[in-house]
């Protein structure tokens, strides 16, 4: 396994994330800051969400509201809890371990049901968005994984979805 330093060689002092976490946390989300912690949220039976927060400039500036916006909404897991990467790294770490199949990535956000991950949203599918754009896809998400079961006929939402440019028009513009 790679050391989580390779994704996240910075480390963050309480200061520099305290407005950050505490942007989440106003929001009903509760931070994991132990590898046990973690552990004892993700083997819920709950539908919850696990949130990778972070430092990293536009892409977390952008979850962090859309998130945000994105709980308001029903439904929505009946669990919402953030690791924090560059500050609690092993909790972190541990975090990372849930995500099956998905490389370290911060802001990421995980979806789980029953104590599986059913959905997973990474960093590059959030950069270059607008809060509101991600948070419609969070939204849409909550929608098909958080009710009363699963509904696959729920899209999740895709900000590019009819946006088409052929060749001229890419020529012109």
């Amino acid at each position: 396994a790679l050391s989580i330093a390779l994704y996240c060689p910075i480390m963050y002092d309480a200061e520099q994330t305290a407005p950050l976490r505490q942007e989440i946390v106003n929001a009903g989300v509760t931070e994991l800051l132990t590898p046990d912690a973690v552990d004892k949220a993700l083997g819920d039976k709950e539908t919850t969400l696990l949130f990778v927060n972070s430092v990293c400039g536009c892409t977390a500036r952008i979850a962090r509201p859309a998130l945000v916006q994105a709980l308001k909404h029903q439904p929505r897991p009946v669990k919402a809890y953030s690791v924090f990467a560059g500050a609690d790294q092993e909790a972190t770490a541990r975090a990372r371990e849930y995500f099956v199949g998905y490389p370290p990535s911060s802001p990421s956000l995980g979806i789980f049901r029953e104590g599986q991950l059913v959905h997973f949203f990474e960093r590059h599918e959030i950069e270059g968005l607008d809060a509101s754009s991600f948070a419609l896809m969070g939204e849409s998400a909550f929608a098909r994984y958080c009710g009363q079961k699963i509904d696959e006929s729920i899209p999740i939402h895709d900000p590019m979805a009819g946006i088409e440019i052929d060749a001229p028009e890419l020529a012109a513009a």
